[in-house]
């Protein structure tokens, strides 16, 4: 999705003024104002209140996603610190994470909607007798009075801080409660080793012995990842700049090990962005055989070449293609032996680092986007080798998106059979308890995002099977695949002539 700059930005209201216009008064007095309606002046908390109100005000215009208007707000205020910058940052995701539940319970408050917004949000981060003291009395007796609601007397979808239709959507799930109760905490920060440059204990060593100042853990399920709690600043890290780690979710860099590609095989990322699956998927193959990296938006490919510069694979070719019928995507009609589809999605199992999807989705986009991941896995799917693999995943946690989309797949394409997922990662992976053919991670049991993935086989026949055991080897590549390469090259001799700041943001799905 695309976000459009708001017309103006506001700017932090001054410490000394009320909504009203009149002034603060009585610094260093006790944590409630004796007087009525006054507002101790120039306490640090009040400044912090006003600068999440003022961010808030931008984001819930819901012109673009939060991260991107948070970050142009931020840039339009330059003198705020790290530490100001986290304190707001958290402030205001804890305010997207509740914001249903938060609104309810303002209702009985007086002032700007988002001044007692940002009050809860704030008391939710830092805590009520940090904000106490930064409140006029009428404020500080509705923080006590909203405080002291118990969650188990709110409606579940103000309980959970959920919109109505996503409440229903999610009903027919196993202890939806729980996974919605998960989803509304904040994530840890996953990384990965890159295979072709590191191991996973040596990086660890290295993080306990002080680079990240936080605990890491290795991740339970994939053997490449490691779990930071805390946000240690990994990008100017020298094993983060010279390609030894991404950032990247647990559950995304399961999503490659479905894929398993082996040496010197065809494979295609049809969905790659920003490319963290690419990496490695080429790192798996070990730098051999032809790895398409496909997308639609030539800004996402350019923000990958840095990463994929410092990965140090030769195997991987991104070309931007138009849509999912590009004619280059063609070319390649049943000549590859992997094709990954990490579809665009709801992405309602990644509400942990992007609260502000449930209320900018709709149940009408959702449905443009089921169309748009119908499209896509069909033309994916022509790409597919006889005795090939096709893996469809989402970062959703809809069946609409997924199970729904996998029926009707099998329905119209009965040259394909359905994989199961678990035997696929049972030596590769850690024990995940899956129940079914399909990869399904939740956050309060996985403790990854929420994630899908269904995993097909083309069936063959005999003379299919000759066809396809003859092209693992790819000596060459044919006149139209060094055709498609050449197209690729010469779109990175155009894109690559200034440099991107393509380094993940940290705390992001770290994938896509």
């Amino acid at each position: 999705m695309t976000s459009g700059r708001p017309g103006s930005s506001r700017s932090a209201r001054p410490a000394g003024r009320r909504d009203g216009g009149s002034s603060r008064s009585g610094a260093g007095r006790p944590a409630t104002p004796a007087r009525q309606g006054a507002r101790p002046a120039q306490h640090p908390t009040a400044l912090r209140v006003d600068q999440v109100r003022s961010a808030l005000g931008e984001i819930l215009q819901w012109s673009g996603p939060a991260d991107q208007v948070l970050s142009r707000w931020f840039r339009d205020h330059p003198k705020l610190g790290a530490r100001d910058r986290a304190a707001v940052a958290e402030a205001v995701y804890d305010v997207l994470r509740h914001l249903r539940r938060y609104r309810h319970v303002a209702e009985g408050g007086r002032g700007a909607a988002t001044r007692r917004l940002a009050i809860l949000g704030l008391a939710a981060t830092l805590g009520a007798k940090e904000v106490l003291p930064a409140l006029d009395s009428d404020e500080a007796d509705w923080l006590q009075r909203v405080s002291a609601i118990a969650d188990a007397s709110l409606p579940r979808e103000i309980r959970l801080s959920i919109p109505d239709w996503l409440s229903e959507a999610l009903a027919i799930e196993a202890d939806s409660d729980s996974m919605l109760a998960a989803l509304n905490r904040a994530a840890p920060l996953d990384i990965r080793i890159n295979p072709m440059k590191a191991e996973r204990e040596a990086i660890l060593a290295e993080l306990r012995a002080g680079v990240a100042h936080a605990m890491a853990e290795p991740t339970p399920y994939s053997p490449f990842g490691i779990r930071l709690q805390g946000r240690p600043a990994l990008t100017r890290w020298s094993r983060f700049e010279d390609g030894s780690i991404e950032v990247q979710d647990e559950g995304s860099q399961l999503l490659a090990l479905l894929v398993a590609p082996r040496r010197g095989e065809m494979v295609i990322d049809f969905c790659a962005g920003a490319g963290g699956k690419t990496l490695l998927l080429g790192a798996l193959m070990r730098s051999t055989g032809r790895l398409y990296a496909f997308d639609v938006s030539q800004a996402r490919l350019a923000r990958f070449k840095p990463r994929l510069a410092r990965s140090g694979l030769s195997n991987v070719v991104p070309v931007a293609i138009a849509s999912e019928n590009d004619a280059r995507v063609k070319r390649l009609a049943r000549k590859a032996h992997r094709v990954l589809v990490d579809a665009p999605c709801s992405g309602t199992g990644t509400l942990r680092r992007n609260p502000d999807l449930k209320w900018r989705q709709t149940p009408e986009s959702v449905s443009d986007l089921c169309a748009l991941q119908r499209s896509i896995l069909a033309s994916a799917a022509r790409c597919v080798a006889p005795g090939g693999r096709l893996v469809y995943a989402t970062c959703s946690i809809l069946r609409v998106e997924n199970e729904s989309q996998v029926e009707a797949f099998l329905a119209a394409n009965p040259d394909f059979e359905l994989l199961s997922a678990s035997d696929i990662l049972a030596d590769r992976a850690g024990p995940l308890g899956l129940s079914g053919p399909y990869l399904k991670l939740r956050p309060d049991v996985h403790a990854t995002d929420g994630f899908f993935a269904a995993v097909f086989q083309r069936r063959q026949g005999p003379a299919a099977e000759r066809a396809a055991t003859a092209a693992v080897e790819l000596p060459e590549p044919d006149p139209e695949l060094a055709a498609l390469d050449d197209e690729a090259e010469a779109a990175d001799g155009e894109t690559t002539g200034k440099p991107s700041a393509g380094t993940p943001e940290q705390g992001a799905g770290g994938d896509s």
